[in-house]
């Protein structure tokens, strides 16, 4: 008697475990970094005593053994891995896009082909005091889109150090709270609801570590992880309860470093995908840009300048600078001559209808290219922004399969579930009515005593 109210109390236990996980599939349906549970269950076998010690008998119950993750290791990989390709091309296209409207907001291509324009306007009629005021308002419109620019891309500099580091600090609390998560799975009993819970913790910590550079990820028999920023043979950033930490530099050339230290030793990271290392190919882009259009002011400033020189004004006077620039940045420029009469239109000698350094100025208009060279900064620029684009989306499109396949193994089919649930329910009832059974026939027995 004592056997079938056992049998029926270890149905009923275990089945209502068996519906508590099912319920817990139902509720996280959708749940982004959930993994199905199931209950492992297995049947109590005895040994009878006396003649039959050793036969043993099964039909004695049932018994939780723990509660089982639908874990996919190789698609979860495959999903950490699509996820830092695109995180280093979406990152990559933000920084280039920044770049693009850093050159193209302020017209410096407009501005630079309408100070030209002007020259030839003058040297039509070089004794014009009204054409000079406006060859004079266009150099003024020139250097203050030579200069918006240059503090444009110096912003981007800017805010891509802080973006820098605001990523690097993320990535160190990722790395303390998956050393938590490991010191969690060390304390907790393997098989267990609480064990899944932080191994889908940990999963999902990995994930976004690995939007923001690559990780290869290694776990012991407890499900804790071992974690290496890039490759396998690169150095260790969490272990077991310990993380390292990152840090971020940029040096005056524009060039950013990432280290990673732990246990007290420094060592390089050179990130070969996720956001840091779109972050490390924007830079270098920002940086490129910014010396391009640097020697693109300074050249221009400088040969305007030389034209002036060459030339005297409607007075007759020695030409003076149009332009002044800061030596150490270019772009920062201004315009000096305050008077259209000081343009020097004409050559030493030439009269006040003379226009003929003017037409020096568009001489060097041709070979200093300053417009070509500004449209061929933009244009190369806005080429690799649309392949990085078109990239995107094919990396974009692979990581959305890797998702699907990984849910396709781990998420949650509420077909199933409603199919267990049935099966559960069915279980549970029947051991309720096997503890019936045997509490109806224990009754009996006393009545007949």
């Amino acid at each position: 008697m004592s056997d079938l109210l056992s049998i029926g109390a270890s149905g009923v236990r275990a089945y209502q475990t068996a519906l508590s996980t099912v319920s817990e599939n139902i509720a996280n349906t959708g749940t982004a970094g959930y993994t199905r549970r199931t209950t492992k269950l297995t049947e109590v076998s005895s040994v009878g005593g006396g003649l039959n010690a050793r036969i043993s008998s099964t039909g004695s119950g049932v018994l939780v053994v723990g509660v089982g993750r639908s874990a996919n290791a190789y698609r979860s990989q495959a999903v950490r891995s699509a996820g830092t390709d695109l995180g280093k091309t979406e990152t990559s296209v933000a920084w280039m896009s920044r770049i693009e409207s850093s050159l193209t907001d302020n017209k410096l291509g407009d501005s630079l082909t309408s100070f030209f324009s002007s020259a030839q306007t003058l040297a039509a009629d070089p004794t014009s005091v009204p054409a000079r005021a406006v060859m004079l308002e266009t150099a003024k419109t020139v250097a203050a889109a030579f200069t918006a620019t240059g503090k444009a891309l110096e912003t981007a500099a800017t805010e891509l150090d802080s973006s820098a580091t605001q990523a690097v600090s993320s990535l160190n609390s990722f790395g303390t709270a998956l050393a938590k998560v490991n010191d969690g799975l060390a304390r907790t009993p393997p098989g267990s609801s609480s064990a899944a819970q932080l191994a889908d913790e940990r999963d999902r910590l990995l994930d976004q570590m690995s939007t923001l550079t690559g990780v290869s990820a290694t776990f012991d028999d407890l499900g804790r992880a071992t974690v290496r920023l890039g490759g396998p043979t690169d150095a260790v950033f969490v272990v077991g309860n310990d993380s390292g930490q990152g840090s971020f530099a940029r040096n005056a050339d524009g060039a950013v470093q990432f280290t990673m230290t732990r246990g007290g030793v420094a060592s390089d990271l050179s990130p070969a995908g996720g956001a840091l290392a779109g972050m490390a190919e924007g830079a270098q882009r920002i940086a490129a840009a910014r010396q391009s259009l640097g020697l693109v002011a300074g050249d221009f400033v400088k040969q305007v300048n030389d034209v002036q020189a060459q030339g005297v004004d409607l007075d007759a006077k020695a030409g003076t600078a149009l332009f002044a620039a800061d030596p150490t940045t270019p772009t920062d420029m201004s315009v000096v001559l305050s008077d259209p009469r000081g343009i020097a239109a004409a050559r030493v000698g030439g009269g006040a209808r003379d226009s003929s350094n003017l037409a020096e100025l568009q001489k060097v208009r041709g070979t200093g290219g300053f417009e070509a060279s500004t449209t061929s900064l933009i244009a190369g620029n806005a080429a690799a922004l649309e392949q990085r684009k078109t990239v995107a989306e094919a990396q974009g499109a692979i990581r959305d399969g890797a998702v699907s396949a990984l849910a396709s193994a781990s998420g949650v089919d509420l077909d199933s579930e409603a199919v267990d649930l049935l099966r559960f329910q069915q279980a549970y009832q029947a051991s309720s009515r096997v503890i019936q059974a045997a509490r109806d026939t224990f009754q009996s027995i006393l009545e007949i005593r």
